[in-house]
């Protein structure tokens, strides 16, 4: 099975691309109320080329933010910013509008209609926030589980068994922007799927420095094109060169029900003392079979990780509208 490309550019061999991409205005099936509510000219994005094959999304909102919370040398955060960085509540940090609300918009801007957070076990300003949101954005859903303690990311995705209800559905970080583009690609995919991000287009597009990118875990694909395995901090990226080009790991999956036996399963890193992501997948392709689709874009992500990295966000996502009401919830 070949890993499918998408994004502008030259078909590299190894890749092939499905029926091209063709976007219609999609207003069907939502309220008037909400319908009213987007400003003439804007639209939702949705693929006519192929039926999505999850309509679910589930967001890990449940980290601690340690690197949020640590100053940066000769940088002032406003009073807000700084209250939210102090609890690495990332997410809520407005960049406009609060970060995750950028995230939100973009899966439903991609055809997702049902939302799981995932959340600490005190969070009343999170539930309440989204929980208004909910009210919203109806039909589409939210809902809540709890990672009871912040031990990794597979011990996150755990805790939304309950939701999945046997169903696929896409999994990603609360603290990242991925273009309602790229997420179609990985919604429309065969399950399990992962995306693949080209690392010189994620260099140009994102506002993620090219060294800490040259940091990031890679994606190994086989000779098929499929995922082989995600590499942690490679000595030597440029071994994992695919038709001279590499492929980034930014956390971003499309799962099926297998995936929370694996995280049932699966022994915490040696290092970080976490049950994580890479290991549960390493354990669906080596101990049950599973073959992940690599859904190859040129596209970028935008990443919220420390204090540092606010200002930048701010600025790329300064003209992406947020179209459904801002809650009168209190944050900080």
């Amino acid at each position: 099975m070949a890993p499918i490309e998408r994004g502008h550019g030259p078909q590299q061999p190894g890749c092939h691309r499905l029926s091209r991409v063709v976007w219609r205005l999609y207003l069907c099936g939502w309220p008037q109320s909400f319908i009213e509510r987007i400003p003439p000219g804007r639209y939702i994005l949705a693929s006519m080329s192929s039926k999505l094959t999850t309509d679910r999304a589930m967001i890990l909102a449940r980290g601690l933010g340690s690197r949020m919370q640590k100053d940066v040398d000769g940088l002032k955060l406003d009073e807000q910013t700084a209250k939210l960085a102090s609890k690495g509540a990332k997410m809520m940090i407005s960049v406009g509008r609060p970060f995750l609300d950028h995230t939100l918009q973009a899966l439903l801007d991609a055809g997702m209609k049902h939302f799981c957070l995932i959340v600490p076990p005190e969070a009343p300003a999170l539930r309440a926030y989204y929980g208004e949101v909910a009210r919203s954005i109806a039909p589409a859903t939210i809902s809540f589980a709890v990672q009871e303690k912040p031990v990794g990311t597979a011990n996150a995705v755990a805790a939304g068994r309950e939701w999945a209800d046997g169903k696929s559905f896409i999994v990603l970080n609360s603290d990242n922007y991925y273009t309602p583009q790229s997420l179609i690609e990985l919604a429309s995919a065969q399950a399990p799927a992962t995306l693949a991000y080209e690392r010189d287009a994620l260099i140009a597009k994102s506002n993620i420095p090219a060294d800490r990118i040259a940091r990031f875990a890679m994606i190994d694909l086989d000779e098929q094109g499929c995922m082989r395995k995600i590499v942690e901090k490679p000595e030597n990226p440029e071994q994992y060169a695919r038709n001279g080009r590499l492929y980034v790991s930014m956390n971003c999956f499309l799962f099926t029900k297998e995936i929370f036996q694996a995280c049932a399963v699966i022994e915490p890193d040696p290092v970080r003392k976490e049950y994580e992501i890479p290991t549960a997948v390493q354990y669906c392709i080596d101990k049950m079979g599973q073959r992940y689709q690599a859904v190859c874009v040129e596209d970028g992500v935008l990443d919220l990780t420390g204090r540092a990295d606010i200002e930048p966000v701010r600025k790329m996502l300064a003209g992406h509208e947020v179209r459904f009401p801002e809650p009168k919830v209190e944050l900080s």
